[in-house]
């Protein structure tokens, strides 16, 4: 059969394969992150993310150095507090938990790059993200309280702050926060297209941040939604976002894609706590092949247009890279 145009042709050995291959990834762009609990010899396994653990500031060296060896050179840090209040008070306090991470890690890790996330959940006693007026977050009132935050974190060493509360105004009221006290070389990773997601649920044990009361539907966003991402996109590219992110990643590739077409920053995508969770359940009952399909996922993500890919697979993911498997 005469046929002049056989894709075929660019398939027959893995080394053209790869030659030709269009999506590219590199260990540079994965984030892991790291879950930094109060107390002392700690190790946590967190029971619905298998291999996941919440560490002790005194032992969290242990994946940070774990981290390093694999080729992942960024963290991002989440706090879980001793005490919490409405006003969520450790999240900027000099001594709270992730700011003393920061600092440790800056100290005993100066080669990894400190990314700490931003918001009020985990530290506030009704666990939303930010402060009540009644049954309601007041999204006004709140911004002076990241504002705080953000500058408590990057006065303890965080090099990149990413707040994931999803408040109007925050980016703008965080850049002028940080400029104006000498922090203008410290970018803003937005969650900028956070939706309120089902993929959330094992996270929320992980940090102890489920809300006491009602949820997370007026300030994060509907999953329906198309046009109101790149809206939310937008918006804090206008107000300063060096970075914006989706959020979770596996179902909103196609938001990923669009958002990537439309704004001229980087893109990020969190593979969240669910889709880990998801992964490990369904491969411990042998229905599926982890390292497959831990690739595959990044694949698509990158495929989309992702540059930065936070992931609890970041270790084996860079494994994978180094082997050829994948990237």
């Amino acid at each position: 059969m005469e046929l002049p145009v056989r894709p075929r042709r660019l398939r027959t050995t893995p080394l053209l394969r790869k030659m030709v291959r269009e999506t590219r990834m590199d260990a540079s762009s994965l984030v892991y992150p790291v879950f930094v609990t109060e107390g002392k010899n700690k190790k946590e396994e967190i029971h619905s993310m298998p291999g996941q653990y919440r560490y002790s500031t005194d032992r969290m060296g242990e994946i940070l150095q774990e981290l390093i060896q694999a080729g992942v050179s960024a963290v991002m840090f989440f706090g879980i507090p001793q005490h919490k209040d409405e006003t969520g008070s450790g999240a900027y306090a000099q001594d709270g938990i992730v700011q003393r991470a920061l600092f440790k890690a800056k100290q005993d890790f100066p080669q990894l790059y400190l990314i700490a996330d931003l918001c009020m959940c985990e530290y506030t006693s009704h666990g939303h993200c930010g402060i009540l007026c009644g049954q309601s977050v007041d999204n006004d009132r709140t911004l002076g309280y990241l504002e705080k935050i953000a500058v408590s974190q990057a006065q303890a060493g965080a090099d990149m702050i990413a707040p994931s509360d999803m408040m109007d105004g925050r980016v703008k009221a965080i850049r002028g926060a940080l400029d104006i006290h000498g922090f203008q070389n410290v970018p803003v990773m937005a969650y900028s297209v956070k939706f309120a997601s089902s993929f959330y649920g094992p996270f929320r044990e992980a940090a102890g941040s489920a809300p006491a009361c009602g949820d997370r539907k007026t300030y994060q966003m509907d999953y329906h939604n198309r046009l109101e991402a790149l809206r939310e996109a937008a918006l804090d590219v206008e107000e300063g976002a060096d970075i914006v992110m989706v959020k979770p990643a596996m179902a909103y590739g196609d938001l990923i894609r669009e958002i990537r077409q439309q704004v001229r920053v980087p893109v990020a995508a969190y593979s969240v706590s669910g889709e880990y969770a998801m992964v490990k359940a369904a491969s411990a009952a042998g229905y599926l092949d982890e390292r497959s399909i831990v690739c595959e996922m990044a694949a698509s993500a990158y495929r989309a247009g992702t540059d930065i890919y936070i992931t609890y697979f970041a270790r084996e993911l860079a494994g994978y890279m180094k082997e050829g498997i994948i990237g």
